[in-house]
């Protein structure tokens, strides 16, 4: 019984493009790791100046401005009169 080159060739393509995957895949884990070394979460929230304590509830004051003054102060901020 004879074996089909066609059949050789693309399992050998096949296991090739696996293996190259898993280099890749391997290499990619790496580099993300080692760009990531330093990087650590922040130890507080930026709404607080105070450590939060699980299972409190904070309220933020939130001000909502007006659409108009919103555009008008980038009109005047384009045209140079507000630095």
């Amino acid at each position: 019984m004879r074996i089909n080159p066609a059949i050789v060739f693309t399992l050998i393509l096949l296991s090739l493009m696996f293996g190259a995957g898993i280099v890749s895949a391997s290499w990619g884990y790496a580099l993300g790791r080692t760009a990531l070394t330093g990087v650590r979460q922040p130890d507080s929230r930026p709404f607080s100046d105070l450590p939060v304590q699980r299972g409190e509830s904070h309220r933020h004051n939130i001000v909502i401005l007006k659409e108009e003054d919103i555009l008008s102060d980038v009109k005047a901020r384009i045209e140079g009169d507000l630095q």
